[in-house]
């Protein structure tokens, strides 16, 4: 039988990369800055946690660590490293006014290289036999869940039963909607993606939008790849272990309308389809099982052509979406 309550957790647990990935892209793209190197921004988020606190579990025994700088030595290395990426993401894209999706993927390309080496050197400090490290220590602190929780059955497992980040994602999202929908600043970052010019001849400042939507988008996606390393997987870091997931957050910023509130459930619904396969019984046969691997792959060609046919002007992207902006031609 379907057992529900343990697949919502685990739905819950894989869409919450999604998540952070989807926002951070939604405020990026409301600036009319199309950052297709969002994968990568979140590899190295990830690897940069890693490396922080690695680094602190050298240092500090497990038995005398300090909970707020377990935690937040590597948010603080995540978020540095990911405001890195946008930062180089804004002055090739803003500034030196370079190609954005070209940017993106070499962004993108750039990020999973750059994990992929410091994963692979910590790997050689601490002489694993195996390619992979684990930071258990650290670890423990991201995914722990609220006490009580337990004690509540079925309601306690569905709703209670995950780390701080993944409280922090939903949070996150919420206040990105409700800043972009009621806020001044949230109208001024969506004149800037409809009409960069119409913006600054009103006397915005396009430039700071973008990068400010920019860095603070690649900070949030970043924070996606540290919780998929510290909580999801338990602390253990291989290479290349990230998968599609950044992908699949692009896909899903289509998919929820550029709305971070609609992300939520949208971000659970994908992380679902991520795992039904092991829930959809197959028998011995291995090939049908790698047919349901691709269900939320189908699920995002479907989600892509159908939202291409929409003809309502809300559910379209930002017009200025990918397009630099030259102030000389105002």
């Amino acid at each position: 039988m379907f057992d529900l309550v343990s697949f919502i957790p685990r739905a819950v647990m894989q869409g919450i990369p999604l998540l952070y990935g989807s926002t951070g892209e939604i405020l990026t793209e409301k600036s009319g800055n199309l950052n297709l190197g969002i994968p990568g921004v979140m590899y190295v988020g990830g690897i940069c946690g890693v490396i922080g606190a690695f680094f602190y579990e050298q240092a500090v025994p497990a038995a005398q660590m300090n909970a707020l700088l377990a935690v937040g030595i590597p948010m603080v290395c995540s978020l540095l490293g990911s405001l890195l990426m946008g930062l180089v993401y804004s002055v090739l894209t803003i500034t030196l006014r370079a190609n954005q999706n070209v940017t993106g993927l070499a962004l993108t390309s750039f990020g999973v290289g750059v994990g992929n080496f410091f994963g692979g050197s910590l790997i050689k400090l601490t002489g694993s036999e195996v390619p992979s490290i684990a930071l258990s220590a650290t670890s423990s602190y991201f995914s722990k869940a609220l006490p009580f929780a337990d004690d509540l059955g079925w309601f306690g497992q569905v709703f209670l039963s995950y780390g701080f980040l993944a409280y922090l994602a939903v949070i996150i999202a919420i206040v990105s909607s409700f800043v972009l929908k009621r806020t001044r600043v949230g109208l001024q970052l969506r004149a800037v993606g409809e009409s960069p010019a119409t913006a600054d001849a009103a006397g915005i400042n396009v430039t700071r939008y973008k990068y400010l939507a920019t860095c603070i988008g690649s900070m949030v996606a970043g924070l996606g790849g540290l919780y998929y390393v510290m909580d999801y997987a338990c602390g253990v870091w291989s290479n290349n272990a990230f998968g599609d997931r950044g992908w699949l957050a692009i896909a899903l910023v289509i998919f929820t309308i550029w709305r971070p509130n609609v992300s939520i459930l949208a971000s659970i619904l994908f992380g679902g389809f991520y795992i039904l396969y092991l829930y959809i019984p197959s028998g011995l046969d291995l090939s049908v099982k790698e047919l349901y691997k691709m269900i939320p792959y189908v699920v995002t060609l479907v989600v892509l052509i159908i939202v291409s046919l929409r003809n309502k002007r809300e559910n379209q992207p930002p017009a200025s979406l990918g397009l630099s902006y030259f102030r000389e031609e105002r």
